[in-house]
């Protein structure tokens, strides 16, 4: 994990949300999907001040509405799921718009949006203001299994080389006059899959004996040693410590 690695969600910004320590994050992010996840699904106003305080530190990251809007398409398939749930669930039924709907079904839609949302928008935002790398040396500081921390490290980085492969692939295909046109020319692409394995497979067992020339033991090096302080867990946790009593009203009121 020694050089940097910038993903598409990350959005560079100097701001205070971005200055926090990974591991601060990492748990904030977590309590506050657990309170979320915890909160029952009547108390709808609830989930309208969870929103509101992933707005709040949209805003002092300096993520636009925009940019963390298009990152919630990727919930898409857990909506089209949502609107089936009120016309296939059983239970009481009523009538809306002409159409017999589920209770049980409506209440289960409502409580799979507004929570998956609310979810993956926390989601976007922690990898929004947090590069790659600092994720993987926050968990790291979190205590996570070494090994599962090297295995993610090693699938982002591999993830980026078979990608490049892939691509000069195509571009040597492309250069030989081949195009897809059908079922015929699946074959060319099945034995471009099997050198793509074959490659990959290669290139692995070459990182895996200059990490063992180097001296790799099964761990990986700390290279930067991450000190926080009180200010800091106290700034990352405001968000569950808010959500929390938001939760609490919930159940009270």
């Amino acid at each position: 994990m020694g050089a940097g690695h910038t993903h598409r969600l990350y959005r560079h910004a100097h701001s205070p949300v971005h200055a926090l320590p990974p591991h601060t994050k990492l748990a904030a992010v977590l309590a506050f999907v657990v309170v979320v996840v915890s909160t029952p699904r009547e108390a709808m106003w609830a989930f309208g001040a969870y929103a509101v305080l992933l707005g709040l530190v949209a805003y002092a990251a300096r993520v636009p509405a925009g940019f963390l809007l298009r990152r919630l398409l990727i919930e898409v398939p857990f909506v089209a799921f949502a609107v089936l749930m009120p016309f296939v669930a059983e239970g009481e039924r009523i009538d809306v718009l002409g159409l017999s709907l589920s209770v049980n079904g409506l209440w289960g839609a409502w409580n799979v949006l507004a929570k998956g949302t609310l979810g993956v928008a926390a989601s976007v935002l922690l990898a929004a203001t947090t590069e790659l790398r600092e994720l993987l040396l926050g968990l790291q500081h979190l205590r996570l299994p070494p090994l599962l921390v090297q295995i993610a490290s090693f699938m982002i980085r591999y993830g980026d080389v078979i990608t490049d492969e892939m691509r000069r692939m195509r571009i040597a295909r492309e250069s030989r006059g081949f195009e897809t046109r059908g079922v015929r020319h699946w074959g060319v692409l099945a034995k471009s899959a099997g050198a793509l394995f074959i490659r990959s497979y290669e290139r692995g067992e070459r990182v895996h004996l200059a990490m063992i020339s180097r001296g790799y033991s099964g761990s990986m090096p700390v290279i930067d040693e991450v000190t926080v302080s009180r200010a800091q867990w106290s700034y990352a946790l405001a968000l569950p410590s808010a959500a929390l009593v938001v939760c609490v009203l919930g159940w009270v009121l």
